[in-house]
């Protein structure tokens, strides 16, 4: 008798594992049971969350900071970059740790750092020495939650825990989980600042919320470091012969390319400095520039472009799919294009002094932000073996976060330069960087 294609069959094994091609998992001893082991990534998300938050909960508050503390520009962009110092070792470091001795232990101990960082800077306006302290150890435990973090989701996304999932899905979840953070807590932020009391310190409050949630929903997520993929790798094998899916071939794997290095010093190092660059300019330096006309309003204002960047960013998930399937470097392509389209809105917002149009170029470069991140995310995953995945992911994560030192670099380059004309010169250099990854496309017959 022949089965349906509309009814899914249900084969029961006498190991008690899954069958990739029914939703249930049969036990020798109980019989079939409903498996929702599946969702294990959505648990280990919400970390990725409250990561994004903690980074943006602070872009937020800068010109409170300026009203309120009496800080200057140069004091409060400063600060902002501070993070990025901290964030670099932390990705550095997380990445090997988290191939070493786990996903878990490195996951657990960067969430807690960031809420000590938390803490520092709601003392803030009591001791404005903490904030540098602050935003050191919230990079810190970003950056090693970042590497260990996205790899743990993508591997959760993978046979055998999930082995349904679509080629390139489980790189791009990372950046939606980041993303969505990045839009909310900047927002929530901005927000309790301008109507709540002792706003230095309550704005703060709903990040320690969300980070002790996340570890909740995180402690029922399984580990998948090199001490589980000894015990899961005969059971992802068999997995993966069963449904018959392999690591998309348009991107290449590493014995295609023979090594991950390569491939990655030309097609995603230069990409990767924009993924940050972008939405940082959005939220950090337009507000500024055009808060002359906001009477009263900049930290609100700052919060909406905190949120619409990566909102917009968010938004753009379905196109980079779309993208990815139509060629490699299609979403790269389409991602620098929205950088540069949206740096040239942004020098006309600022040199008209319009902050409406200033939200618009904030939206188009969020949205080269959700293409380049997706870009870059899905091609790591691609070109590294799993042995090195954490390593080549960290070096990722650390190229982009060197894009959060465009505010400054703006900043200083001010004090000669008109801020139309740096916009304007950064948005032709986003065109050259696409450029020269196409170049490098051809000469590598991708």
């Amino acid at each position: 008798m022949s089965t349906s294609a509309a009814e899914p069959r249900t084969e029961p094994r006498s190991d008690g594992r899954t069958d990739p091609r029914t939703d249930c998992r049969t036990d020798s001893r109980t019989g079939p049971r409903t498996d929702s082991h599946h969702r294990h990534w959505l648990r280990a998300g919400w970390m990725m969350t409250a990561s994004g938050w903690s980074a943006n909960q602070f872009s937020a508050l800068l010109g409170a900071y300026r009203d309120d503390l009496g800080l200057t520009t140069a004091t409060t962009t400063a600060l902002f970059a501070v993070y990025v110092l901290g964030l670099i070792p932390g990705l550095l470091l997380g990445g090997p740790l988290a191939d070493r001795r786990g996903r878990r232990p490195v996951v657990f101990t960067a969430l807690a750092t960031a809420a000590v960082a938390t803490c520092l800077l709601m003392a803030g306006p009591a001791a404005a020495w903490l904030l540098w302290p602050g935003r050191f150890l919230t990079g810190l435990g970003a950056g090693a939650l970042l590497t260990a973090g996205s790899v743990w989701i993508k591997e959760l996304s993978s046979a055998p825990y999930d082995p349904a999932t679509a080629p390139g899905t489980a790189a791009r979840r990372s950046g939606l989980f980041l993303s969505a953070g990045f839009a909310s807590g900047g927002l929530a932020a901005a927000l309790i600042a301008q109507w709540a009391p002792h706003p230095m310190i309550t704005a703060y409050v709903p990040h320690l919320v969300l980070s002790a949630v996340a570890a909740v929903a995180a402690a029922r997520a399984p580990e998948t470091g090199r001490a589980a993929e000894a015990a899961h790798r005969p059971a992802a094998e068999e997995t993966q012969s069963a449904a018959g899916e392999a690591r998309p071939a348009a991107h290449g794997t590493s014995e295609a390319h023979g090594t991950s290095s390569a491939p990655f010093r030309r097609l995603v190092a230069p990409v990767a400095p924009w993924v940050f660059a972008a939405p940082t300019i959005a939220f950090v330096t337009l507000p500024g520039l055009v808060g002359a006309r906001l009477d009263g309003w900049q930290t609100v204002y700052a919060g909406v472009a905190t949120a619409v960047t990566p909102g917009a960013g968010l938004l753009v998930a379905p196109l980079a799919r779309r993208l990815a399937a139509r060629h490699r470097l299609a979403t790269a392509a389409a991602g620098l294009v929205a950088v540069a389209l949206g740096l040239l809105v942004a020098a006309g917002a600022v040199a008209a002094g319009q902050p409406a149009v200033a939200l618009i170029a904030a939206v188009v470069l969020g949205g080269g932000y959700g293409l380049c991140v997706a870009y870059g995310l899905t091609e790591v995953a691609a070109l590294a073996p799993p042995h090195r995945l954490a390593r080549l992911t960290a070096r990722f994560w650390t190229l982009a976060y060197l894009g959060f030192f465009a505010p400054y670099v703006i900043t200083l380059v001010g004090a000669a330069v008109s801020p139309p004309v740096i916009l304007t010169v950064a948005a032709a250099l986003a065109l050259l960087t696409l450029g020269g990854v196409g170049r490098a496309a051809r000469r590598d017959g991708v």
